[in-house]
């Protein structure tokens, strides 16, 4: 069973025919899931749903492609798909072959900052010894001259992390999970349980807070999701256990608590969670896009979309989710070229990407 891929459906203790355009009525926006409150805040949602492409199975994550386009990792298949117009026109299978056991297999994907002349692709994946991140050359719809970035990220059935992301200051954000070691997360010698930042050939990034290490903030359980605000803040979102599934305001060298703690607790050892959602029932957060200040996270178990208005406090009336059970498990969301955000559903068979209008 798996939770935040496929097929784990409740939480773990501590220890291709596509088609274009097809437009779907929108859910309501309800009320935040972790408080029971009436109302739906933010209210940022607009206009329909469009199916921009269908037919894919168990995407992870969309790198934008400096024409429009989109790549789409697939979890299981190991292919990094291009989607053009509501088309794939392309799918090239990532060397080596990822080991999709468990929460494993092909994950998050990012664009060097110099794609438009180094053509790089990195992506994180699992493979039969470790978690590590690859960069390749995108050139004639094909990955070639395949570079290990960054290797040893601990692996395991479950807690694979695997979100990546370039961040404004042009290093790679890297979020990987315990791999179901909880004091590894701790431990500032391994690279389980943190958010790592690197240069793009993988070498620790310069000023990182630890020295000649690529840890940049640690004890965390399970990061999903990395993006910033308008002021160069970093955000992540990342899994709780049967509770406290967390949005976290990352500071350089800050300790965020797992094991020890989870969410809020006020303790003053740790860096408590900026949002919590008690209730893992509507949450399960994974993929995060900032837009304008506002964060969008797509929930797994929850089976909707977060919208959260950033600030120095967030309280739940900055809080609302919309798309409700309306297409099951979402794993991504980024912003689309054309302002509207883009969507993966996950195990929907077949999955779709989404596109939604917010404001």
């Amino acid at each position: 069973m798996k939770r935040d891929g496929r097929r784990l459906h409740s939480r773990l203790p501590t220890g291709t025919m596509l088609a274009a355009g097809a437009v779907l009525l929108l859910g309501a926006c309800t009320a935040p899931g972790s408080t029971g409150a009436s109302g739906s805040a933010p209210g940022a949602v607009v206009g329909p749903v469009a199916t921009v492409a269908t037919g894919l199975d168990l995407p992870w994550s969309i790198a934008v492609l400096p024409d429009g386009s989109a790549l789409v990792s697939e979890n299981d298949s190991g292919l990094i798909k291009h989607i053009s117009d509501g088309v794939t026109v392309a799918a090239a299978p990532v060397r080596p072959a990822p080991d999709p056991a468990g929460e494993g297999g092909l994950l998050g994907l990012a664009l060097s900052p110099g794609f438009a002349k180094d053509r790089r692709v990195y992506a994180y994946l699992t493979t039969r010894q470790d978690n590590r991140v690859l960069s390749y050359r995108w050139q004639d719809e094909q990955l070639t001259d395949a570079r290990v970035i960054l290797s040893g990220i601990p692996k395991a059935r479950v807690h694979n992390g695997g979100r990546l992301k370039f961040g404004p200051d042009g290093y790679l954000y890297i979020g990987t999970g315990d791999a179901m070691n909880p004091r590894s997360a701790q431990d500032r010698d391994s690279l389980a349980g943190k958010i790592l930042r690197v240069t793009r050939d993988g070498a620790p990034a310069p000023g990182n807070p630890f020295g000649h290490s690529p840890v940049y903030s640690y004890g965390h359980r399970n990061v999903q999701g990395l993006a910033w605000d308008s002021s160069g803040q970093l955000w992540a979102s990342e899994f709780g256990p049967d509770r406290d599934d967390e949005l976290n305001r990352i500071k350089a060298g800050g300790n965020y608590g797992w094991p020890s703690v989870t969410g809020a607790p006020g303790d003053s050892r740790f860096i408590d969670a900026a949002y919590v959602w008690p209730s893992t029932a509507v949450a399960s957060p994974s993929g995060l896009a900032i837009v304008d200040d506002v964060a969008w996270l797509a929930a797994l178990r929850g089976q909707r979309l977060w919208e959260v208005r950033l600030g120095r406090t967030i309280r739940d009336g900055d809080v609302s989710d919309s798309l409700v059970q309306e297409y099951g498990r979402l794993r991504d969301v980024t912003e689309a070229p054309d302002g509207r955000l883009w969507i993966l559903t996950n195990d929907a068979k077949p999955d779709r990407m989404l596109a939604l209008r917010v404001k």
